[in-house]
């Protein structure tokens, strides 16, 4: 009986202790504490990655050779979200020029495909599957872009890890397991996907060792071959036939031609912090414009939840997807008014057109002008960061795995419009808009963070609410990952195949959040869903260069880890 109301009296001191906290922090949820170190840090989504990358770091390697280092294992561990049948884009702080640096790692479609072809299928939108949105990988020739400009150790040195996974084998974690069972149940009966993804044709279930052969051969050819041996070599030929043999597009000749560009990131200054993204065929300048149109409220740390700040943070939502449908596209085949719309003045414009007391069903875009993946970061002991996001787009791509490599090839030409005149509408050898965005912070010209949030649409409104987090609700690292979040569906979208819902669309809130302020949120005419949906997956690291170490986060929905030295 003693133990027994000892028992009770630590629980009950327990509880009065976290609502203490919660007093004080003002959260009401979950979180652990920021990971800290001095020499390096790495966040991926899986703590295997993680660990090859704080290997490849202690070897010497830059925060560049161990993002590459992490992604070639993130291809084989997780070829749920990413791998080098995908795309690829990047922000890296080089120390040495004291520069930020994008790369546009992303592929064009096939030149034998055509918008007739689509029309003359009578066909209104792009499939998700099959032959039909397979657009060149850009992955790989991402991959040696950054590692000439930027990596120290052998490229073999750096794929080595993930080729010994590859051969050896590695343990799949519960999340991927239950994200291979949904594509083996979808591809099963696709030519060489059992033979890749199965063990004794069966979907890897939750702690079975799988192996990945074929991959490692591929890695094998780039660590010796280079780029070419993607592009132009047997990989290349062995792409061509496929596609052939399933009566697609992508020949070896749009695989020869394939060329990453490093691009200028763009910006706004959000409260005194940089905010910086990559420039369109990608969704980033959308979280430039939600800033700049968030900025002229005001918000303090016990506003976080509210009613008013899920409802202003929802409008600005709504207008600048308007604008994303109309105006994001590739840049060398449309104009885009990036400068107009990233600017304070469009905003105050855009601002101007929220109720901040009712939802709105009538947001159109401006004029008049003069979704899985995987996300990483790491910085080295020189200062050099590294903001990394790679996908296949759906999960595992399009279902078709070329013969013997060990890969699924992506189908980002899903996001194309088929509407003639549509700044994205399709044409051969043109990007796709892209909805995977790396971030970073800079403040005074130095770098204080690199982050990314995972999940298609929902990216551009996590990035928006990181930064929130940190910015106005005074969050830390990782208080600012774990934060439940705020998702809006209903928007138009840039392939023309979702039309604006006329009511405004549904606001979807995680686990976390009043039931009082979702009871207000529908006074004021949203639709709200509760705790149902996707919402992303993230990784951070910030510099504090006045201690002189960074600090990593990880949050709690997915296999992710950060890890330092």
């Amino acid at each position: 009986m003693y133990i027994k109301q000892l028992t009770l009296i630590v629980f009950v001191m327990g509880i009065l202790q976290l609502n203490a906290q919660d007093r004080v922090t003002g959260r009401n949820f979950a979180t652990r504490s920021e990971v800290i170190a001095q020499n390096g840090m790495v966040a991926t989504s899986h703590p295997l990655a993680t660990q090859v990358g704080l290997d490849v770091l202690k070897k010497g390697g830059t925060a560049i050779d161990a993002a590459i280092a992490a992604n070639a294992t993130l291809g084989l561990m997780e070829p749920t979200g990413c791998g080098v049948g995908g795309d690829l884009f990047a922000i890296v702080w080089d120390a040495k020029t004291q520069k930020l640096y994008g790369l546009n790692a992303s592929g064009r479609s096939p030149k034998s495909l055509t918008l007739d072809y689509f029309k003359q299928k009578g066909m209104k939108a792009i499939p998700s599957f099959g032959v039909l949105p397979v657009s060149v990988p850009g992955a790989v020739d991402g991959w040696f872009e950054l590692h000439k400009k930027f990596g120290k150790l052998k490229m073999q040195d750096v794929l080595q890890p993930a080729i010994g996974y590859a051969e050896n084998g590695f343990p799949v974690t519960e999340l991927i397991a239950y994200y291979l069972q949904g594509s083996y149940n979808r591809f099963q009966n696709n030519p060489n996907f059992k033979e890749t993804y199965s063990i004794n044709g069966k979907a890897p279930q939750k702690g079975d060792i799988f192996k990945n052969p074929a991959l490692a051969n591929t890695y094998k050819k780039l660590a010796k071959g280079g780029r070419d041996e993607f592009y132009k070599g047997d990989i290349a030929k062995t792409i061509d036939a496929t596609m052939k043999k399933q009566g697609g597009f992508l020949s070896y000749e749009d695989l020869a031609s394939h060329q990453s560009e490093w691009i200028e990131p763009v910006s706004t200054n959000y409260r005194g912090y940089d905010v910086w993204e990559l420039p369109p065929n990608g969704q980033g300048a959308t979280v430039l414009q939600m800033l700049n149109i968030l900025e002229g409220y005001e918000f303090k740390p016990e506003d976080f939840g509210t009613a008013r700040h899920i409802h202003l943070f929802t409008e600005a939502k709504k207008l600048v997807f308007e604008d994303r449908a109309k105006y994001y596209a590739d840049p060398n085949f449309a104009k885009i008014p990036l400068k107009e719309l990233i600017s304070k003045e469009y905003a105050k414009k855009r601002r101007e057109l929220i109720n901040q007391n009712r939802a709105n069903y009538n947001y159109k875009a401006g004029d008049n002008f003069a979704k899985e993946t995987i996300y990483m970061c790491v910085a080295d002991k020189d200062g050099n960061m590294i903001s990394l996001i790679q996908s296949n787009y759906r999960g595992m791509g399009s279902g078709v795995v070329p013969d013997g490599l060990g890969f699924m090839l992506q189908d980002r030409g899903e996001l194309f419009s088929l509407e003639e005149g549509h700044n994205n509408v399709y044409a051969p050898q043109k990007r796709p808009f892209h909805t995977i965005i790396p971030a970073f912070v800079t403040k005074n010209g130095k770098p204080l963070m690199t982050f990314g949030v995972m999940g298609g649409d929902f990216q551009p409104l996590g990035h928006t609410q990181i930064i929130m987090n940190i910015v106005d609700f005074k969050m830390n690292l990782q208080e600012a990952g774990d934060a439940p979040r705020i998702d809006h569906l209903g928007s138009t979208d840039p392939t023309g195949a979702e039309e604006r819902d006329a009511r405004g669309g549904t606001i979807t809130l995680e686990s976390g959040f009043d039931y009082e302020v979702i009871r207000k949120l529908m006074q004021m005419g949203h639709k709200v869903g509760y705790g149902f949906g996707g919402y992303g997956g993230y990784q951070a690291i910030w510099w504090d260069a006045e201690k002189k170490v960074y600090y990593g986060a990880s949050e709690s929905r997915k296999d992710g880890q950060a890890g330092g030295y």
